[in-house]
């Protein structure tokens, strides 16, 4: 057990380490209200739990004025696959509500930002200042190509990288 208190200790303390770069611009104005719910995770740039994912869901829940109980789950290798859960939770930022800090394991935070809503809140691109991790979502499990390309344009846009992004299966 302790080693995996370990590792995942020092991926947390990995990605609370800031390192200068432009700032990425945000989803602005968020309302915070409308974007709680279920998305699937449709690609990511994915972060070492999230490797090999199958039906890959986010669910946000406001636990109070500037805090969000997170719900990740996902199937491990498959879509019959173990079903794995995350709980962290979301700290919003006072100055800007697209802006997050995450705690998956206390007492770390990292950073997390809502880069991108549609009008509609019906996708959304989420990614750090950092732009090492990134999750295309969306309200339902398939996207149409055109709107997936319009959130791939739009992460080029905020200077992500796209060669690690992978699609995630959404196999119900």
């Amino acid at each position: 057990m302790r080693p995996i208190v370990l590792i995942v200790s020092l991926i947390m303390l990995n990605a609370c380490q800031t390192t200068p770069t432009d700032p990425i611009e945000v989803a602005t104005p968020l309302d915070l209200d409308r974007f709680m719910g279920q998305w699937y995770v449709i690609a990511n740039i994915p972060t070492f739990p999230e490797k090999g994912a199958y039906n890959a869901i986010e669910t946000y829940r406001r636990a109070g004025p500037n805090e969000i109980e997170t719900t990740f789950t996902f199937r491990k290798d498959g879509p019959d696959g173990e079903l794995k859960t995350m709980t962290p939770t979301g700290f919003v930022s006072e100055e800007d509500p697209a802006i997050w800090k995450m705690r998956f394991l206390w007492p770390f935070k990292a950073d997390f930002r809502v880069l991108y809503v549609s009008p509609d809140y019906q996708t959304t691109i989420v990614g750090r200042q950092k732009r090492d991790y990134l999750w295309i979502m969306a309200r339902s499990p398939q996207l149409d190509a055109s709107v997936y390309q319009h959130l791939l344009d739009t992460a080029k846009d905020r200077g992500y990288n796209l060669e690690k992004l992978q699609k995630v299966p959404q196999v119900w």
